[in-house]
């Protein structure tokens, strides 16, 4: 293990940090979290873009560095627990793949996710940096035809990583219906890690609702007066 300090995780319950958090588990990594409850718009406030302008989670704080952006603190993290296993090493064959799924992710999937759920026209293909949905879709249902996971029988980073994202896409009903992708996505996510962040953040999400509740009756008492 490179460094027993905590890693400082900015998380907001039920969002794309969800994935990191369960990566910091899967890792066995120290973690810290400084939560932020987007239903009353922290992330959009002067604190948070302190941190990340975008006013997005999730990022990290680690040994003094910053670190924003899914891909780029899911290559730190794994990187920085090597024995864990979840990360091909430089030598490694798999390297390459690993990082071409990282990317690939933040891309062509989540650009092609948001486009497909907002009903976007289809940009023409030579200026999508996706090219189109459905071939997009199509590269991930080839590559986990092959194998168990994105880089054969073991499991890496990567995994955590999309098991999670085609997980939502699934649930919102905005990925088409695929058995290879389903069967992925339901081993990838019977891991413990899954299952226990899950809860964690469904009882972080409660009490999200519960603080936004009583915000929203203080501010009609205020009306009333």
């Amino acid at each position: 293990m490179l460094s027993n300090d905590p890693i400082i995780l900015f998380h907001s319950p039920q969002s794309r940090s969800a994935a990191t958090r369960t990566l910091l588990e899967e890792l066995g990594a120290p973690y810290r979290l400084r939560i932020l409850n987007m239903k009353m718009g922290e992330q959009r406030q002067a604190p948070y873009l302190a941190i990340n302008p975008l006013g997005k989670v999730p990022a990290i704080h680690h040994r003094g560095a910053l670190v924003t952006e899914q891909v780029a603190i899911f290559l730190y993290l794994a990187d920085l627990f090597p024995e864990m296993g979840l990360t091909p090493a430089l030598n490694d064959p798999r390297r390459g793949p690993y990082l071409r799924w990282m990317v690939y992710y933040a891309a062509c999937y989540e650009p092609a996710l948001v486009d497909r759920a907002m009903k976007r026209e289809q940009a023409p293909l030579a200026m999508s940096p996706y090219g189109a949905f459905d071939t997009m879709h199509d590269a991930i249902t080839g590559q986990l035809s092959k194998s168990a996971y994105f880089l054969g029988e073991d499991i890496t980073a990567v995994d955590i990583l999309w098991g999670l994202a085609l997980k939502w896409g699934a649930m919102f009903g905005i990925l088409p219906a695929n058995a290879i992708v389903a069967d992925y996505v339901k081993r990838v996510t019977a891991r413990p890690a899954f299952a226990k962040v899950e809860a964690m953040d469904a009882e972080l999400a409660l009490g999200h609702e519960a603080e936004k509740a009583r915000a929203a009756a203080a501010a009609q008492e205020v009306a009333q007066r």
